[in-house]
């Protein structure tokens, strides 16, 4: 009787079981539709493993703006429409801005990746903290930083133009490391640049594999050991280098700062709150270093997008020079030019389009059950924001890969403004984010744009290469990176100063900012006046 009875309960369990892993990959009653499911899989064996977006822009187009892909486990709701973007993660956004588990990302980041917090206490402290440094106040004192690391980076293409992506990327990042670290990166070769670069690039690669994707749906693969999980052990090397940039960039400042050899700078703020708040060394070193890596990559990534859109639409730079022309002439454009360069504020604007960067966006994820469009979408949701699909959405912008200023030709909203103006189709695009996870350099990266976009084009022509049969070599836009950021892959262009006067103008504003402005190290000599941190003071408690 008892071994009769044992054998009953075990079968009952092993039916149970049976039961509940064939529900898992189906999607339930009342979710939003989406492509047909497998048993176990769901929609997983149907993620590609290159060009992800073309294949939910094409879902979009088959299922509708939100539909639901079930993957194992877990489900993704995606939304493909302005309007489904603001409903949800603008207007619901308490509800909507936390973030989907990532697996490998978290392993990379220690935990410590704002990116990919989750919303809560640690989140909104840390959000608080770079509200307080990114605000628009605040990003206007960063001007004197931009227009120096510009004239810098005129230079270098004026120097060595085949190394433009370099001088891009210095340029951003010089600007970063002095507003988050106070000092600049004066040179291409930094290794500590390099390193950043190489190390994003990477993350982003781990965190868009299917790997990454498969441990996220089934958490028992986690238990594997790292000899049959060779991408975890590489995810763990990338944490052990990142962690080693990231907190040792943190602590030599913090010991700079508190033995008064540092020059003001967003850590005086992380410190002070640090000592309030008794966060680890780890949690400051990714705060700073997640600013570092969003203000270096996303800029030198649209920015390198542009130079391809020169070389594909060659009318852009014959249109954009004659506008230069006509409202600057021999002097070199400011940002007092930009409510007067319309065409010039279009290219910053379809660049960010035309080649969005976070592709796909960020998931973020729901916290409690929400109806939507009569759609259910369960707690713990992860919700895609589709920025490929939107931006190239036909109806929304006619003929969407061609790369075309005039389109924003009435358009004077910076992108904060646009992000938030109530009517969604009003936002010109979608690169920073919604709801409560909104990149908050915004308006930094809008002047940082427009003083590259502007003084490139009237210092320079772009003009693709000849290969050796004398066609002209084309870049394929389609032939982009992979990963949860993307750009560009390498291509060639030939960049020439447009006259002997222009790149005398260079040379001239660089002589004489290099020696009004900056040491024999070419580091500020004093820093500019308005900046909103002070000399770092020690808490009473010390």
């Amino acid at each position: 009787m008892v071994a009769s009875a044992a054998t009953a309960i075990f079968l009952t369990i092993l039916l149970v079981l049976i039961h509940r892993l064939s529900k898992v990959g189906q999607r339930p009653k009342g979710y939003p539709p989406g492509p047909p499911t497998l048993p176990i899989l769901g929609n997983i064996h149907l993620l590609p493993k290159e060009k992800g977006h073309l294949q939910f822009q094409k879902w979009a187009e088959e299922y509708g703006p939100v539909y639901s892909l079930m993957l194992g486990t877990k489900v993704m709701i995606v939304l493909s429409s302005d309007q489904a973007i603001k409903d949800l993660l603008d207007k619901r956004s308490n509800i909507y801005s936390s973030r989907p588990e990532m697996y490998l990302g978290q392993i990379i980041s220690g935990g410590f990746r704002m990116l990919l917090m989750e919303y809560g206490e640690t989140w909104r402290m840390i959000r608080k903290i770079v509200h307080n440094n990114l605000n628009i106040k605040a990003s206007r004192t960063y001007v004197p930083y931009q227009d120096l690391e510009n004239k810098a980076m005129l230079m270098g293409f004026l120097q060595t133009p085949n190394l433009f992506v370099d001088h891009i990327r210095r340029y951003t990042n010089s600007l970063t490391t002095q507003m988050i670290f106070g000092f600049r990166t004066t040179s291409i070769d930094d290794p500590k640049l390099k390193q950043l670069f190489h190390g994003f690039e990477k993350f982003c690669e781990v965190t868009g594999t299917q790997t990454a994707a498969l441990l996220d749906v089934f958490p028992f693969l986690r238990y594997l050991p790292d000899a049959l999980l060779p991408m975890r052990r590489y995810a763990k090397e990338l944490h052990s280098k990142e962690y080693d940039l990231y907190v040792g960039h943190y602590l030599d400042t913090k010991k700079k700062l508190r033995d008064g050899r540092a020059k003001p700078c967003f850590c005086v703020d992380l410190v002070k709150a640090q000592d309030e708040e008794g966060f680890s060394d780890g949690i400051a070193g990714y705060v700073s270093g997640s600013l570092l890596e969003a203000g270096s990559d996303t800029t030198s990534a649209t920015l390198v997008g542009f130079v391809q859109a020169l070389m594909i639409f060659p009318g852009v730079v014959q249109a954009a020079q004659a506008e230069l022309d006509t409202i600057c002439g021999e002097r070199l454009p400011d940002l007092n030019d930009l409510p007067n360069l319309p065409y010039i504020r279009g290219c910053m604007k379809e660049s960010m389009r035309w080649m969005p960067t976070d592709i796909l966006g960020v998931p973020h994820a729901v916290i409690r059950d929400d109806e939507y469009m009569g759609y259910k979408i369960p707690k713990g949701a992860g919700v895609m924001w589709n920025v490929w699909a939107v931006a190239n959405d036909s109806r929304r912008h006619p003929n969407p890969r061609e790369f075309d200023p005039t389109r924003w030709a009435n358009d004077h909203q910076t992108s904060a403004e646009a992000a938030s103006n109530s009517d969604p189709t009003k936002r010109d695009h979608f690169v920073f984010g919604a709801g409560r996870r909104l990149c908050q350099g915004m308006h930094i990266a809008d002047r940082s744009l427009f003083l590259a976009i502007s003084r490139l084009l009237w210092a320079f022509d772009f003009r693709r290469p000849v290969d050796e049969t004398g066609q002209e070599i084309v870049p394929d836009m389609a032939d982009l990176t992979e990963g949860l950021f993307v750009l560009p892959k390498p291509f060639k262009a030939i960049i020439t100063p447009r006259n002997t006067a222009k790149a005398e103008c260079i040379r001239h504003e660089w002589a004489k900012t290099e020696a009004d402005l900056l040491d024999d190290e070419l580091q500020w000599k004093v820093v500019p006046d308005g900046l909103i941190w002070k000399d770092y003071e020690p808490a009473e408690t010390e």
